[in-house]
């Protein structure tokens, strides 16, 4: 921009030149009366020419003053952007109309310099007066005309810079603050907080960092909509200001995660009376298009000193105590302390070694025998998913890899390894003669969000040559609630073909029993909890004779998990279980070990065709 005025000025300059050449070389060459009136009339049309150039620019002012600083030349861009018209600006002087009061003086001896001793005023950034009284953000570029003669004439060339300003307050605003709730975003809140910390350290203070992750929050966007959604978290960026107090700050750092920093905290009651606040305010219920909402919410919360110095190592602790939260249910809080770190770490290794394990085989299906109570014979076999890292000597027990491969969304993977594996190994079992027994695998959740699952299985038995009853699949009451119509209605055609659906860990979700007459099972497994005390404890006892009896008034098969005594299984004989399952009989078994065992029940072989 500097350059785009250096050019026009030095076109000014040479316009103006021009014309004082061309009397000089009148007064100094004899010409005829042609001549010399040819030569103004050159002069005049150059001038008009450029009068109309600096007319036609809408956003370019261009202001003349004369010795003394008064207006002798406002062109349309000026009226625009100063208000005042060329009428009232004639012969006012430049620091009357448009120059700040702070600013007077200094233009007035600035302009002196000029006059005087050929200083240029150099050009620059400014905020001028508006005829209202605003400021107006420009560019400003002098240039002096005749400037050794009597009568030199200052012109400003002057660009409004309101649009670059405002995109540059916007620009500023995007990358510093949360567009939805107003509240400074993740970077905007370290800098502020790393301000805070040194405070804290001159002032011998503590502080405490509160992060909020709003309890299934993609379930409220879907089942109500982004709209409410939005609505939803402004009313409580609303409410989460209103229990803060003046010094202490707040930032929306994702989608539905909030962080709250309470400064100068002393002692521990402190913090948990301010966080006790919040969830308090977190319990009243949000009114959403004039329906009440209720929601929860997983708190975290980290302590300066003892959990960090720095704000980023703060946020990330008070974010590693919120997950540990979210372990506990809905609602839950938990203070950092230094081995949940420990923990994430180990499991982040987990999962970097849990991505390579198919690659370097060293996955297994391990499966446990179904017993029938009435005959103890084997009738079906649950493929169990076994892994032993490469580096390691021990198993890696499925109760902590599972969990991670569910977070990770390596589930998908290894869902699929299952379930060609089982699938592999129940071919061959049937090409070695045994057709009776049938393998059972386990399907997540999160392996049925995905929409060709089911599919997926069915084209892998067709692939192994299997039939819809050589293997079953469990799945938890939970998942089957949460499914949508599509899996469900997958889940009927598998059905009606004949596959084996068995609700796993039944009694432990949170259905109601009328779902169970909407849902395309064949089994119920009964959760080992109540299998456990079962002999000794009249109340387990009877949940256990509830369920077997529901069970077999729906036509369905059930199985008992976690039989280990011998009085357990003595008792669900006496309840008249289907099939029994656990370390009485058999403890889950390496697929080189089932081939014997199969043998010894069934005493006989089916010849392989």
């Amino acid at each position: 921009m500097a350059s785009l005025f250096a050019r026009l000025g030095r076109w000014l300059a040479r316009l103006a030149g021009q014309g004082h050449s061309c009397k000089g070389q009148n007064r100094a060459v004899s010409v005829g009366f042609d001549g010399v009136e040819l030569v103004r009339q050159q002069y005049q049309e150059s001038e008009e020419r450029f009068r109309r150039l600096l007319e036609s620019l809408p956003r370019v002012a261009v202001q003349g003053y004369d010795r003394q600083r008064r207006v002798i030349y406002w062109n349309q861009a000026s009226t625009t952007l100063y208000g005042y018209s060329a009428a009232e600006a004639m012969g006012q002087p430049l620091e009357d109309l448009i120059i700040p009061a702070e600013m007077r003086d200094d233009l007035i001896a600035s302009h002196r310099a000029w006059m005087e001793h050929g200083r240029s005023i150099p050009p620059s950034e400014l905020e001028l007066v508006h005829l209202s009284g605003e400021r107006v953000p420009v560019f400003s570029h002098h240039v002096m005309l005749g400037e050794h003669t009597d009568s030199p004439v200052m012109f400003c060339v002057d660009v409004d810079l309101s649009d670059q300003k405002r995109a540059h307050r916007d620009l500023d605003f995007a990358t510093r603050f949360d567009a939805l709730t107003c509240l400074p975003n993740r970077q905007a809140l370290e800098g502020q907080l790393n301000e805070a910390l040194e405070t804290c350290l001159v002032r011998k203070v503590g502080l405490a960092v509160l992060y909020l992750d709003i309890d299934r929050f993609s379930e409220i966007n879907d089942a109500l909509g982004y709209e409410q959604g939005d609505q939803l978290l402004s009313q409580l960026a609303r409410r989460l200001r209103g229990e803060l107090r003046l010094t202490d700050l707040i930032s929306r750092v994702s989608s539905d995660e909030f962080v709250l920093v309470f400064l100068d905290t002393g002692q521990c009651g402190e913090v948990y009376h301010l966080v006790s606040k919040v969830q308090y305010a977190m319990r009243q219920p949000f009114m959403i298009n004039g329906v009440e909402r209720s929601i929860t919410a997983s708190l975290g919360v980290s302590i300066f000193p003892e959990h960090g110095n720095g704000a980023r190592e703060l946020i990330r602790n008070a974010n590693v105590a919120k997950n540990r939260a979210k372990l506990d249910g809905l609602g839950g809080l938990q203070f950092f302390q230094r081995h949940h770190h420990d923990e994430l770490v180990h499991q982040q290794r987990l999962v970097e070694k849990l991505e390579q394990a198919i690659e370097r085989q060293e996955l297994e299906l391990y499966f446990q025998p179904q017993v029938s109570v009435a005959s103890q014979r084997v009738e079906n076999l649950e493929a169990l998913l076994r892994w032993k890292p490469h580096d390691s000597d021990v198993f890696v027990p499925p109760d902590e890899f599972i969990p991670l491969a569910e977070r990770s969304g390596l589930i998908h993977p290894l869902g699929e390894w299952v379930m060609e594996e089982a699938c592999r190994q129940q071919a061959a079992w049937r090409a070695a003669g045994f057709r009776e027994t049938r393998v059972d695998i386990n399907l997540s959740g999160r392996q049925l969000l995905r929409a060709n699952t089911l599919t997926r299985f069915e084209a892998c038995l067709e692939r192994h040559g299997l039939a819809p009853q050589d293997v079953g699949i469990e799945l938890t009451e939970n998942v089957l609630i949460d499914a949508a119509s599509r899996v469900l209605e997958d889940l009927r055609r598998l059905y009606h073909r004949g596959v084996r659906i068995a609700i796993d860990d039944f009694g432990t979700g949170y259905s109601s029993l009328s779902y169970l007459k909407h849902f395309p099972v064949t089994s119920l497994k009964i959760d080992r909890t109540f299998m456990q005390d079962s002999p000794i404890r009249p109340a387990d006892r009877s949940i256990l004779e509830a369920a077997i009896f529901i069970g077999h008034r729906m036509g369905l098969e059930v199985v008992a998990e976690g039989v280990e005594y011998q009085d357990q299984w003595r008792l669900i004989g006496q309840l008249h279980c289907d099939l029994a399952q656990g370390y009485y009989f058999h403890r889950p078994m390496s697929a080189a070990d089932i081939p014997p065992l199969l043998e010894r029940h069934t005493n006989r072989r089916v010849a392989a065709s």
